[in-house]
């Protein structure tokens, strides 16, 4: 008999199987990353087709299967369907479900990660942030989710929490001016750009996106965080080639 299943979760992806299914993937909060197939629901009056697309969270009910998960039904939440209608931030919300996806593992605990998606989803659709910096934001806040975060709060070397301007992208660590003198790979950053690089490792998640910096740190941070996940993140992103274009 197959062991039904409740879980909270977010659609990561959705892709067509056969002629009218889907085989779609779910962030959760119970079981971590998963795949499950929603049979029929591409199906004009199937009560699957809404709930198995990209950005759908609230809880979802299936079954258990040998390799993957059957989805049975849903009761949503949220659609998120204004993102739709918003460019390019809708691009961007599709490239933080691929980056989360890329992060998210099947049977860890994922609530962190899930929680970042909701209220990141809230942030575009609010309009009052710049995207670079909530996409700055999200990568950064999900590398620390994921164990991976740079060291940015004392010199890796003697360990001084003052003046710290000298990161290290090979030791992933931030460095005082007189240490960062022995290190291979120096890359002077501003103050601001520390600063704000440790209110997004460290804020409450309520408060993450109530900040802003100056066009010249948001450059700066934006060059870190791109030379970071090309260094940790093996995958290339699809989604990253259209918000290249669109540049």
């Amino acid at each position: 008999m197959r062991e039904p299943i409740n879980v909270s979760g977010m659609v990561l992806s959705a892709s067509p199987v056969g002629e009218y299914d889907k085989r779609v993937v779910i962030l959760t909060r119970e079981l971590g990353k998963i795949t499950a197939f929603a049979r029929g629901a591409r199906r004009m009056k199937s009560p699957l087709m809404a709930v198995s697309n990209p950005f759908v969270f609230g809880e979802f009910q299936g079954y258990e299967g040998r390799d993957s998960y059957t989805l049975s039904g849903a009761n949503i939440k949220e659609y998120f369907l204004d993102l739709a209608q918003m460019q390019p931030g809708v691009y961007y919300g599709f490239y933080f479900l691929e980056l989360a996806e890329y992060f998210g593992q099947e049977g860890n605990d994922e609530t962190q990660m899930l929680n970042l998606l909701y209220v990141t989803m809230n942030a575009i659709r609010s309009g009052k942030q710049d995207l670079r910096l909530i996409r700055c934001i999200f990568e950064l806040r999900t590398i620390t989710i994921s164990g991976e975060a740079p060291q940015m709060f004392s010199c890796m070397e003697c360990g001084t929490k003052e003046n710290l301007t000298v990161f290290s992208l090979r030791d992933s660590a931030i460095y005082c001016p007189n240490c960062g003198k022995t290190i291979r790979d120096p890359w002077p950053l501003q103050p601001g750009t520390v600063l704000a690089c440790r209110y997004i490792i460290a804020a409450p998640l309520a408060k993450l996106y109530g900040f802003t910096v100056n066009e010249e740190i948001l450059d700066e941070l934006e060059r870190l965080l791109r030379a970071y996940l090309h260094r940790y993140v093996e995958k290339k992103m699809k989604t990253l080639q259209i918000l290249d274009v669109m540049k």
